[in-house]
């Protein structure tokens, strides 16, 4: 058997060889390695498949989130909201800015934003929400909008973990994740369910406006060459990166529909074991799984993710400090009351290798250790 990774890059790469590799060859041929045709093509590919009016291709998921936030003319003191069990970069770049990150907790059951929590926490400084669409699903869009439409705040997704998931909405319609703000954010981090071969990020809005300030911010503020009208940074997408992109996307819903499967088998082998909850599905959202989180009850998870790793099996705790408790974003306001759901699942979740190359025989391996090592806490 081969093998098992968190994220099996080197088994994808080898179904889709011959095209990644001609895609790379004719960039190099060209020479075009700075906004190349491939990028504006990429884009072009992506505003499609999302069904968004555009996407603006970016260095990095971080810089989409920044970017997006520069866009808006936010004053220092002015606060976005965002939940407290996330990865740092979606709290970074507020600060960044001279903004104030405003935390709030989570959903026990899904692991996105709160909603109660979310509104009891905006005042008169609060301009921003940024839902984080967690492990591949969609945070409750629907009732953010509401909360955001009621205070007339601006709405920006991180949707990082999340492309491709679909959002249900009552009304019967439905949207992609990334599409349903003002702006989404996504980061093409290899490990990423759509994931380029290195660094980028690209953002998504329908709002005409915004999308040609958001265009000159990423390239030095420039309308035109040489005169900066906006205060600007310099993050492209590499055109080999845009290239190796564009034949990934022809396979994102395969891979996402891969992740699904090997989630099913998952939850059929290890939903009724006693000390395992496993992930939440909501109603509005399908689950894409960039990660497979379970929650653990009444046993030490640390030394569950010790035991399967010396039993050469992956398992990978995501967050295991909450945002509110680190040293570069504590604030004397916050109350751990605050935080009761986040502060259990930093101490409670683990995640299972999932990725597109993940087969029956290694869905078998990894679930018979995995009880095999519970059983014996």
């Amino acid at each position: 058997m081969a093998e098992i990774r968190m994220v099996d890059l080197k088994g994808q790469y080898d179904k889709i060889k011959n095209e990644v590799d001609q895609a790379i060859r004719k960039v190099l041929e060209s020479t075009s390695f700075i906004n190349g045709p491939e990028v504006k093509e990429f884009a072009g590919n992506l505003e499609n498949y999302l069904g968004v009016k555009h996407v603006i291709p970016c260095g990095n998921g971080t810089d989409a989130l920044q970017v997006s936030l520069m866009s808006l003319d936010l004053k220092p003191g002015d606060e976005v909201i965002t939940p407290d069990f996330t990865f740092v970069a979606t709290v970074e770049t507020i600060a960044l800015l001279g903004l104030t990150p405003r935390l709030v907790d989570v959903d026990p059951n899904h692991f996105t934003i709160d909603i109660e929590a979310l509104e009891n926490a905006i005042n008169k400084n609060t301009k921003a929400i940024i839902p984080v669409h967690l492990f591949g699903q969609c945070a409750n869009m629907e009732e953010i909008l509401k909360i955001a439409a009621k205070y007339g705040l601006k709405v920006i997704e991180d949707t990082a973990q999340a492309t491709g998931a679909t959002y249900h909405f009552n009304s019967g319609e439905s949207k992609k994740a990334g599409t349903i703000g003002d702006m989404g954010c996504t980061s093409f981090f290899p490990s990423k369910n759509l994931g380029a071969y290195g660094d980028g990020g690209a953002i998504f809005t329908n709002n005409d406006e915004l999308a040609e300030k958001l265009r000159y911010i990423v390239n030095h503020g420039m309308k035109t060459r040489y005169y900066h009208d906006y205060i600007g940074v310099n993050s492209r997408l590499d055109t080999l990166q845009a290239a190796i992109l564009n034949v990934k996307l022809k396979y994102l819903d395969e891979y996402n529909s891969a992740r699904k499967i090997a989630a099913e088998q998952y939850d059929t082998i290890l939903g009724n074991h006693e000390n395992l909850i496993t992930p939440a599905k909501v109603s509005w959202s399908d689950h894409i799984y960039h990660q497979y989180t379970l929650k653990t009850k009444g046993i030490d998870r640390n030394l569950l993710q010790k035991r399967m790793m010396e039993s050469k099996v992956p398992a990978m705790i995501y967050y295991p400090v909450p945002i509110h408790r680190q040293k570069a974003y504590s604030r004397p306001e916050y109350s751990e009351a605050d935080f009761e759901i986040t502060n259990q699942l930093s101490e409670s979740v683990i995640s299972l290798p999932i990725h597109t190359e993940l087969t029956d025989t290694q869905i078998q391996h990894i679930t018979k250790t995995f009880i095999e090592v519970l059983n014996t806490l």
